[in-house]
This record gives structure tokens, sequence and C-alpha cells, in this order.
């Protein structure tokens, strides 16, 4: 049995790559034989198997809880697929400075951006054949600091630093890792999660944001291409080659202009 996982997948970018791997495997025969959707609601992930093609597994779990790995490793284990491709999209983030952001959202920013796509990596490692890809849904984020948005910047920054490094050392397997790093995306229903709370008005606007869509098509294209970092869009793709001509003081101060338009 040939398989894709993708994680976040009741929503936003997440269930975005399901459709999108859904209609490139009807489309281009991929031959995957079944989806699996991971996410923490099982109602919306029955809601989006009901629009696909594809047969769909859906497995509402919180990936902050330990034993939803377990889970997924006894899955496995009892059905020896073959995971032709992983994509990590769950994600969390929070807009605030350190008195704004409740401890307990750091937690769940730190265990959800960095603990889990690791956890899930390596759980499904052992059976991701030769050719196999490995997507993390990064940001433009990782490649700077950001005040008001401190450990989520620092989270992305781990995540893609993690991805570069393990797609060197999968090389010899055959397998890529693709770190996506978008822009703000406007109909994730992401930046309004972000802005909720004490701090969510220290970041006034997100100029040319990018759509869904647009994002998960070119990161696919990427993933599929073997790109080691995908930037889906103009801006990123800007942001991406900025950071290493300006110095990272410059890159805040002008940061400090963008949020308060």
């Amino acid at each position: 049995m040939r398989i894709v996982i993708v994680t976040g997948a009741s929503g936003g970018l997440g269930a975005e790559f399901v459709r999108r791997i859904d209609r490139l495997g009807i489309l281009e025969d991929w031959g995957i034989d079944e989806i699996w959707g991971i996410a923490r609601s099982g109602d919306k992930l029955r809601k989006l198997g009901k629009t696909l093609h594809t047969p769909f597994r859906p497995l509402a779990l919180d990936l902050t809880d330990g034993a939803s790995f377990n889970l997924i490793r006894a899955m496995l284990r009892g059905l020896m697929p073959e995971v032709w491709m992983v994509v990590n999209a769950a994600g969390v983030g929070k807009i605030g400075g350190p008195a704004e952001v409740p401890g307990k959202e750091l937690d769940r920013m730190i265990d959800l951006n960095c603990k889990a796509p690791v956890r899930m990596t390596g759980v499904t490692l052992p059976y991701i054949p030769r050719g196999g890809r490995i997507v993390e849904v990064c940001s433009t984020a990782a490649f700077q600091p950001f005040p008001y948005l401190n450990v989520y910047a620092a989270s992305k920054a781990f995540l893609c630093r993690y991805s570069q490094a393990l797609g060197r050392e999968l090389r010899g397997r055959g397998i890529s890792v693709t770190a996506v790093c978008p822009y703000w995306v406007k109909d994730t229903g992401f930046i309004g999660k972000a802005r909720c709370g004490e701090g969510g008005d220290k970041i006034r606007s997100f100029p040319f944001a990018s759509e869904e869509k647009a994002v998960v098509r070119q990161a696919v294209r990427d993933a599929l291409m073997r790109k080691p970092v995908s930037t889906p869009g103009p801006v990123c793709t800007i942001h991406r080659a900025a950071v290493k001509l300006l110095p990272e003081s410059v890159m805040m101060d002008l940061w400090e202009w963008i949020r308060r338009i």
C-alpha cells in the first residue's frame, strides 16, 4: 500500500496539500492508495474526505500529545505501507510581546512547530522508500528574527535548519526534504488566530499576502523537483535573498516599519 501523510489536514495549508495531492494523484496516476490526514478535528477531516477521489483515512489526533505518535507508529507497523510523501503542515503562531502571549501558548508553539514535525518525521522515516519526499512547512519568518512574533519565528527557524540538515543526511537514501517557507497567507485563517489576544494589534497589516492554492501548488512542484527550500511567492523569495545581503539589525528595522503600516 502506497500512502501520503499530511498533518494539520483539517484546514489551511494542510487541507490544501491534501486536495492538491488528490488532484495530482488522479491526473498523473501517482498510484497513491490512501491519503492519511491528521488533525485534532475529526469532523473537519471527515468532511474533507468526502470531497476527494483518493481514499482518505482521517486520524483525529493531537500532535502535542506523545501518545498520538505511539498510535501512528502502531498503525504503520501493522499495515507496513510505503510512505511516498509526508507533509508536516500542522503549526500555530501567536502575535504579541513577552507579557502578552500566555505561557501555555508559547509551549504549544514549540511543541507543534518543532517537536511534532521532528517526531512525525522520525516515526514515518523507516517506511519512506527511495524517491520519497518529506515536506516541512516552515515560514519566511525562519529567515530572520521577528519582534512580536519571536517564538513563532524562532520555531520556524529551527524547523528550516532541521529540514536542510536532514535532507543532506538522507541524500544517500534517495529521500528529499523540502522546507516550505511562505510569506503571509491570507485565506488559511492563520492570521486571525495569530492576532487573537492582548498583543494581536502589534502587527497592523499584512501587505501582499498570498493565497493558499498558489502557495501549495508551488510547494508541491518544488518538492517534486527535490528543492531543499521552497519560497512559494515573490515576497518570500525576495526576503530570502535580502537576509543574505543585509544585517539582521537592518532587517528588523525594516520589519518595525512594515508591522506599523
